[in-house]
């Protein structure tokens, strides 16, 4: 029996292990330690009497590690048919349809397990913030207000509840009510590693959104960067290429930081392990001006869309992924007709590269300064109907207005 437990705790703790680094987006195809390790995982398994949750613990690491999300995704809801309260295939499914933008997915695998959390239960405070993200995800700003809330009652240092109510705050364009609730409670969550920085990312939106283009600099300089370069992890990363990109669709001269920021992303040009990341390293090699970057990347994700094999990530890279990155080589050098063919038929479905609507949002705001500086006028209706659009579903955005004001000085 003894026996048996070591056993158990060993082949757990590297499902854990490496699981985790998995789940920070880390590429096993290029990282032999890592790939390493996801073998000994399984020959680990194999070589012991496990049970059957145990070996789809295992299974599922396996999959992920394969870049093949949705079928983890099924070992890990498998587990939580009979374990609804194992947290980590809980939280590796919620992490793993965040990936894939599988936003009704990110709700509803929460939603299944809830009644089984009793409030004496280790962890179970936190389920209202993963709860509450996939209720705002899947657009019940209100309801996901609420649960996100009743939780930081509860946990007040839960910095992805906290998130959640800085992008409702964000999505419905409450600029000022999310700029009183975020910095009146960042003395809970700056400690917060990784998330700390992702909550500072929506810090410097609003600032964006209201045109204090000096302020979101700032809390890229001093927060948002800072942290990226000393973690190296990839959401740090991945929000400063955002913000830059941002700004400088607004108009803001970021040159140089592109560079600076380059020197973190050109190592991870060839990784490819999810469409999401890739948009943003294309960001920086763009932004930077450099051309061999750009190349590269782009020439590795077409190869791997050539033979995606069971990775779900390269399956969508040629219908979805390389066509956005067309659109934004085509954007950087001025040929904004080709762009706004590229990334029009595709804006219902760039949601499956990956990541929030607030992130994704930033495809949103490319397709419609594509729209507006083209010299096709069906294009330049376009972005302006886009506008009307975006208006719509997010009254009193400062930003919307700044770019109906731009589109008619334009068109006039």
């Amino acid at each position: 029996m003894r026996s048996r437990v070591i056993h158990l705790f060993q082949i757990m703790g590297h499902v854990i292990s490496t699981g985790l680094e998995l789940d920070s987006t880390s590429s096993p195809r290029l990282n032999e330690r890592l790939a390493s390790a996801v073998r000994r995982t399984v020959e680990l398994a194999n070589s012991q009497d496990i049970s059957p949750r145990e070996k789809l613990h295992v299974r599922a690491v396996e999959l992920y590690s394969q870049g093949n999300f949705p079928k983890a995704c099924d070992m890990w809801e498998n587990i939580l048919v009979d374990h609804p309260t194992d947290m980590l295939a809980l939280k590796f499914a919620h992490n793993a349809y965040f990936y894939m933008g599988a936003q009704t997915l990110i709700r509803d695998s929460v939603a299944r397990v809830l009644p089984h959390w009793k409030p004496h239960m280790p962890l179970s405070r936190y389920l209202n913030g993963m709860y509450a993200f996939g209720l705002m995800e899947t657009r019940f700003y209100d309801q996901a207000e609420k649960v996100a809330l009743e939780g930081l009652a509860l946990t007040p240092d839960d910095a992805w509840a906290v998130h959640v109510v800085a992008h409702i705050y964000e999505m419905k364009a409450e600029l000022d009510k999310g700029l009183v609730f975020i910095e009146g409670k960042e003395k809970d969550w700056k400690v917060s590693n990784i998330l700390a920085s992702h909550n500072y990312w929506h810090w410097a939106l609003y600032f964006i959104e209201k045109g204090q283009y000096e302020a979101a600099l700032q809390i890229y300089d001093a927060e948002v960067f800072r942290r990226g370069k000393a973690s190296g992890a990839m959401l740090d990363i991945v929000d400063s290429c955002s913000l830059l990109c941002r700004l400088e669709m607004e108009g803001v001269c970021v040159k140089e930081r592109w560079q600076e920021l380059l020197q973190i992303t050109q190592t991870h040009t060839d990784d490819h392990v999810t469409l999401f990341n890739d948009l943003h390293f294309l960001m920086a090699s763009l932004g930077a001006k450099e051309s061999g970057t750009t190349q590269r990347l782009l020439e590795g994700l077409q190869e791997l869309a050539r033979e995606p094999g069971d990775n779900q990530q390269h399956q969508l890279a040629g219908p979805l992924g390389i066509p956005i990155c067309q659109a934004m080589v085509e954007y950087d050098q001025g040929n904004y007709n080709q762009a706004v063919d590229l990334l029009y038929p595709l804006r219902y479905r760039v949601v499956g590269v990956g990541g929030s609507d607030a992130q994704r949002d930033l495809f949103n705001q490319l397709l419609i300064h594509a729209a507006m500086k083209s010299e096709n006028k069906h294009h330049q209706k376009l972005g302006r109907c886009l506008l009307v659009e975006r208006d719509a579903m997010r009254p009193n955005s400062p930003l919307t207005h700044r770019l109906m004001q731009k589109a008619l000085a334009l068109h006039i």
